[in-house]
């Protein structure tokens, strides 16, 4: 192609070459008298060449057109191997966006190139967790927490003490126990970036609680005849416990990294004991206790990895519950001390995003509570029970299914609601929580 044009150009010039001596050459020939009779011919000489040079012209115009269309190919062609090469894997913005694809003929991983206005400074949120599951607070931001939290607990037990002689023939006693717990709590929190990775926060909860039981021995099988149902239901309202925490972020998440959260919360018990509630002769609280009574630190870390549209999280943390000595008599013991198990705590899930402004999120957390050591005595000794006894209770497994979803309001607000499920026989049945933060 290139060397047709280099044809065409030398040809161009040989006729002009010839034109230029053919005139020059009529003119010498011919003296002055003679080239009027001669116009003629060399007019129609003089447009030949002409017709020449023209046709020559629009092939050189052909083939420059060719030959741009050829780069303008190869262009294309360099850029999407480029693309195809060098595109890293999915990295994600500290705050979320928008994220574009390559055409369909060149298929490479999602590169998210920036995102949208409105996305500035908002941090990604789970609505299935707490506040640990979403990235720091900005520096210098503000960031006010209302909190709706419902929970409602259900236990059905049968308690048998005698002998049974086949699979169905019981000789003794057999009771039936049920209780039902529920908890409301309204909550405001507070969390504010101190620096570019570090944020602090608070929450101080108000807690309506309404506990009820009945145990129901059955008729016949109990030689007392006065035995009877015995119910007992007691609700109050008061203040919760203080909880604090500090969260630094670790990594930011960046080149396809997740964003690693290091977490921090301590519990004050500034709701009121259940060791310290009345209770009456046999031992049944007569009021409700809104606190654990104990101070406890949860130290954890949290990974969040947004994959757009997804983001998959986790959490990883150790709960440490610290012993305190008390007295208080629920008949027929004294309690002097108490040493609350501590916890291993796990979750993980996934969040899905519909649009700039709903994500609904799916996962699983799970408690594993090791047992309570309670030091008692009996307020008659016996010979069998002379002294102060430690009595380690049966470790607890907490198991939930998580369910939530969040929707954007506004840049400086969202509302998120989350469910939790009891998938274990140790959990709460049913666990509801709606969240409205507001950035200020």
């Amino acid at each position: 192609m290139f060397g047709q044009i280099g044809s065409g150009q030398i040809g161009l010039g040989k006729a002009r070459l010839g034109l230029a001596a053919m005139l020059g050459g009529t003119m010498l020939t011919h003296p002055a008298h003679a080239q009027q009779s001669d116009a003629a011919a060399i007019r129609a000489e003089l447009d030949r060449a002409m017709a020449m040079i023209a046709q020559q012209q629009e092939q050189l115009d052909r083939q420059r057109g060719e030959i741009a269309e050829m780069r303008r190919r190869l262009d294309t062609a360099y850029a999407s191997a480029a693309v195809a090469t060098d595109a890293p894997a999915v990295s994600a913005d500290r705050d979320g966006g928008s994220g574009v694809s390559p055409a369909a003929d060149a298929p490479v991983p999602l590169v998210r190139v920036g995102q949208a206005p409105e996305d500035e400074d908002q941090p990604i949120e789970i609505a299935v967790l707490d506040n640990t599951s979403s990235v720091v607070t900005p520096r210098g931001r503000l960031i006010a927490e209302a909190q709706l939290d419902y929970t409602r607990a259900d236990r059905s037990r049968a308690v048998f003490r005698g002998v049974r002689l086949a699979e169905v023939v019981l000789i003794g006693v057999f009771d039936i126990n049920e209780s039902r717990q529920d908890v409301l709590t309204g909550s405001i929190g507070m969390r504010y970036g101190v620096a570019d990775r570090l944020e602090i926060g608070a929450r101080l909860p108000l807690v309506y609680r309404s506990d009820s039981s009945i145990i129901a021995p059955v008729p016949g099988s109990t030689n007392n005849d006065g035995a009877r149902t015995i119910e007992n239901s007691v609700n109050g309202f008061g203040l919760g416990d203080l909880e604090v925490t500090a969260r630094y972020q670790l990594i930011d998440g960046r080149n396809g990294a997740p964003y690693v959260i290091a977490n921090l919360q301590g519990v004050f018990p500034t709701g009121s004991s259940p060791f310290a509630v009345s209770r009456d002769e046999l031992g049944r609280a007569e009021e409700v206790a809104t606190g654990a009574g104990f101070y406890s630190i949860s130290p954890s870390l949290t990974a969040i990895l947004p994959s757009d549209p997804v983001v998959l999280f986790g959490t990883l943390g150790y709960n440490v519950n610290v012993a305190r000595s008390i007295d208080t008599v629920i008949p027929p013991v004294r309690v002097s001390r108490i040493d609350p198990g501590d916890a291993i705590t796990a979750s993980a899930g996934i969040g899905i995003s519909f649009n700039q402004r709903t994500t609904v999120n799916l996962g699983y957390a799970h408690n594993w509570a090791f047992g309570t050591r309670t030091t008692t005595a009996l307020l008659d000794p016996t010979p069998a029970w002379p002294d102060t006894r430690d009595i380690v209770s049966r470790d607890l497994q907490l198991g939930r299914l998580l369910f939530g979803v969040t929707y954007r309001i506004s840049d400086r607000t969202s509302l998120n609601w989350a469910v939790e499920v009891g998938a274990t026989e140790d959990s709460p049945d049913l666990r509801t929580i709606l969240r409205v933060p507001f950035a200020f």
